[in-house]
């Protein structure tokens, strides 16, 4: 069993393992599927989407295509959306298996990350650019280069489900699940990386490989940035109760020392084992989701110390980080369990706490076609339109689907 298999059967695994968790009534909403996977053009997006400045939608998928996954972008055409697959991996030193969102870097191309393949099989991080001039085909490939191949032992190995994140200079930083060190069956604990260019080749540097179960380990998510430079993320185990942790690295003179903020389980609280990184405000707070038992939670930094809150328990199986608007309201996913095939929700502050409400549930009467499992984190539009994907469900000849992309509209 490879490293991608092993870490989605752990995820689905979970998925079918955790509570049903009581949740309000559903607030009408349209859902529109705007493209349904098939298999030669992607299948089983793990990750979300992006949007670029005038609606286009670009995402993964990580199976698919010649068997190793995709990038694809959509574009509105009229009333329709169009699919255009810019990039088709071949598994070999190109990389395999995206799970992650491709990002925009500061260059205006699209950067990512494949969980398996590459020059050594440890995975890669890889740039996509459109083709130069005027592209007059249907389908018109973006030229992919790959910026590194890790190697699978001390630089790392398997990047999972985070997304690349860059500081002012256009240094590229990320985490890997594995590899690093000796302390997990994999040749490591994961690693988080800074990847620098110069001279047109990019060097990678561990910042940080994490060595004990104390600390956390296996971090599935990537990282981000504060405005200072500081870097925070998440472990999927370990900790005071080895549940996972919240970890902050500090950049000294002496090198990048990590500080715990927080191990779930702590005071025996619920949930714990987050998939999801985090996502900062405009304030320095810091919001993430655990899939075990499902919760949303915040991190308030506060004279030196953080302060941690679980905001609302929420059904199961969040895997990624909430999604904020610009009045502060929290937008996210949920897979569902047992009983049921995942939803999106949205959370709003008040003076009283935090209200959820239920967006849409996938599956509702046996509709197939909308898709079901969502995994990856949400997109807003400047209407207040919602976008994402199901890991699954869409056409039924295509297994137990392929999965969709979706539309939510108010």
């Amino acid at each position: 069993m490879n490293l991608r298999t092993e870490a989605l059967a752990l995820l689905l695994g979970l998925m079918l393992a955790i509570a049903i968790v009581g949740a309000p009534a559903t607030l009408a909403q349209t859902l529109n599927v705007l493209h349904t996977f098939a298999g030669p053009d992607g299948s089983e997006p793990v990750a979300g989407l992006i949007m670029d400045r005038v609606g286009n939608l670009y995402g993964t998928t990580s199976i698919g295509g010649a068997g190793y996954g995709t990038v694809f972008k959509l574009s509105r055409v009229g009333a329709s959306w169009v699919l255009h697959t810019l990039y088709t991996f071949q598994g070999g030193n190109d990389g395999a298996t995206p799970q992650a969102r491709v990002v925009f870097g500061p260059d205006g191309t699209l950067y990512g990350t494949a969980t398996a393949g590459g020059s050594h099989g440890g995975g890669t991080v890889f740039n996509l650019r459109p083709p130069p001039g005027a592209c007059l085909a249907a389908q018109c490939p973006w030229k992919e280069t790959v910026l590194y191949s890790f190697m699978g032992g001390s630089d790392g190995a398997s990047p999972q489900y985070g997304d690349l994140a860059f500081d002012a200079a256009g240094n590229i930083y990320g985490t890997t699940s594995y590899g690093g060190g000796g302390c997990s069956p994999y040749g490591g604990c994961g690693v988080v990386f800074k990847l620098s260019q110069t001279g047109g080749s990019w060097t990678e540097n561990v910042l940080y490989a994490f060595s004990s179960s104390a600390q956390g380990y296996i971090p599935f998510s990537g990282i981000v940035l504060d405005g200072v430079g500081n870097l925070y993320g998440t472990t999927f185990q370990g900790g005071t109760h080895g549940l996972g942790t919240v970890y902050e690295l500090t950049h000294l003179a002496s090198g990048w020392t990590q500080t715990t903020l927080h191990s779930f389980g702590e005071g025996g609280e619920s949930g714990g084992h987050p998939y999801a990184g985090l996502t900062m405000d405009q304030y320095g707070n810091l919001y993430g989701t655990t899939a075990s038992l499902g919760s949303v939670y915040e991190l308030q930094p506060s004279g030196g110390t953080w302060t941690y809150e679980v905001l609302q328990n929420v059904p199961p199986g969040p895997y990624d980080a909430p999604t904020i608007d610009a009045s502060g309201n929290l937008y996210a996913t949920a897979s569902g369990d047992f009983s049921s095939f995942g939803n999106v929700f949205k959370l709003t502050p008040g003076t009283g706490g935090w209200t959820y409400t239920d967006l849409y549930d996938f599956f509702n009467n046996n509709n197939f076609e909308d898709g079901f499992f969502p995994l990856g984190a949400v997109v807003l539009d400047g209407h207040g339109n919602i976008y994402g994907t199901t890991f699954q469900g869409g056409d039924q000849k295509c297994g137990e689907g392929c999965g969709v992309v979706w539309e939510i509209t108010p």
